[in-house]
């Protein structure tokens, strides 16, 4: 089968596709831009998009700023209230210009309790990866268990001397 065959298609990206659908649904919704629906967790950070979503944006009646209502879970929303500005700043260089005034924090969807009802991914806080000793802090931590002949208990009073001679080199 040759390459400029009728039966060929074009592919489309399946973002194309739902594009007029996705508009429509949250132009009813308030949201003039769909990107803040669509690329969330770009734009508030993997951790803020884990628990939080937007539902809505409402406009005061002088029409000068918008409120951005933002649903999450109750453990959450402390969170989300101390980072409210950080995702204001976010959200409004998305649009180009300061068109979210406030940000509302919200336990249940901005269009009822059935909606309210989401359950956002938990996911555990990242652990910083632990600093790899040098040669020279391995080998104090060595000679220092030297003398301890059962050899589960020198291990860990390597791996001790080990942690206590890194963060004595990390804060000095």
């Amino acid at each position: 089968m040759a390459n400029n065959s009728p039966r060929r298609r074009k592919v489309t990206l399946a973002s194309s596709l739902m594009q007029a659908q996705i508009r429509k649904v949250s132009e009813s919704r308030g949201f003039a831009q769909t990107r803040v629906l669509t690329h969330w967790p770009e734009i508030a950070g993997e951790d803020m998009a884990a628990i939080s979503r937007p539902v809505d944006v409402s406009y005061a009646r002088n029409g000068m700023g918008a409120t951005l209502t933002l649903l999450t879970t109750g453990a959450n929303a402390p969170l989300l209230e101390m980072q409210k500005e950080k995702l204001r700043e976010r959200v409004n260089a998305i649009y180009g210009y300061n068109a979210i005034a406030r940000i509302r924090v919200t336990q249940t969807a901005a269009t009822g309790f059935s909606e309210g009802r989401v359950s956002f991914q938990h996911r555990a806080p990242k652990e910083p990866p632990a600093p790899v000793p040098d040669e020279a802090t391995r080998a104090k931590a060595q000679a220092a268990a030297m003398g301890v002949t059962n050899d589960d208990l020198r291990a860990a009073l390597e791996r001790l001397a080990t942690n206590v001679l890194s963060r004595t080199q990390q804060q000095g």
